[in-house]
């Protein structure tokens, strides 16, 4: 069965490739852009999935948007963890309907949505953000998207300590992460995860060494993912010239029992 269009709904709105928007639609109000106005009243009602032309004539397809059409919008403020990094964080680390996460730094909020989408309404994300800027645009961005009875925040450093206990996955994307891998220990079940996203190798070595020379972690690998998307063209499908490469190292390992 088809899922329509309501008062409230969010709407993903697609002219190109480089032309996207996400908007709520609100009864009255109109979406405007330079290529013409379409009246919410026009979608309410139908279908997720419908062409429609603005006042201009210009075509629009109006969608219900994905994880990764609001992951990347929560993002345009400041640097996100890619959607191909965030799904491989979450596979790795085996976060799930009702898995507890912490994550450091919370920045955008970006993957912290994408971690209360993923522990279900019976788990919790605890996110932690030393900037008091970052942490509130995050708490706006989230609560625009997000359920937040998933969600506890804390505007607050990750090495002045870990408020839970007996979490299965430990999420940092932190500038020192090696600084903060005994306290991860501390609060992660055994043989659950700790993941440290770094954007350069330096940062990673430190981190591994760390973790090391604590002997308290097991299964230490460090991962990077590249995504190439593929023109597709009859008589001249090949990769398109540019790729979403390096983003950022992935590091994961897991807590050895105390």
């Amino acid at each position: 069965m088809p899922e329509y269009i309501q008062d409230g709904s969010f709407v993903f709105i697609f002219l190109d490739a480089k032309r996207t928007w996400i908007r709520r639609v609100k009864q009255g109000e109109k979406f405007h852009s330079n290529k013409g106005i379409i009246d919410y009243d026009d979608l309410i009602g139908r279908p997720f999935g419908i062409k429609i032309e603005s006042h201009s004539g210009k075509v629009f397809q109006i969608h219900k948007p994905s994880q990764n059409d609001i992951q990347i919008t929560l993002g345009r403020n400041t640097q996100i963890i890619y959607p191909k990094d965030a799904a491989t964080i979450i596979n790795e680390a085996g976060i799930c309907s009702g898995s507890r996460v912490v994550e450091s730094g919370t920045g955008s909020g970006s993957l912290t949505w994408i971690l209360s989408q993923a522990v279900g309404s019976t788990g919790h994300v605890y996110t932690y953000e030393i900037r008091e800027d970052m942490h509130e645009g995050a708490k706006k961005n989230l609560e625009r998207y997000a359920d937040m009875n998933r969600i506890t925040m804390y505007q607050q450093d990750v090495l002045e300590g870990i408020h839970e206990q007996d979490i299965d996955a430990v999420i940092f994307d932190l500038a020192t992460p090696w600084l903060a891998v005994d306290e991860a220990h501390r609060v992660l079940k055994p043989s659950h995860f700790l993941v440290s996203y770094s954007p350069t190798i330096e940062q990673v070595m430190k981190t591994c060494a760390a973790m090391g020379e604590s002997g308290n972690w097991g299964m230490i690998k460090t991962l990077e993912i590249l995504e190439r998307d593929i023109m597709v063209r009859e008589g001249k499908t090949r990769p398109t010239t540019w790729m979403i490469g390096h983003t950022g190292y992935i590091t994961i390992a897991r807590a050895l029992a105390r």
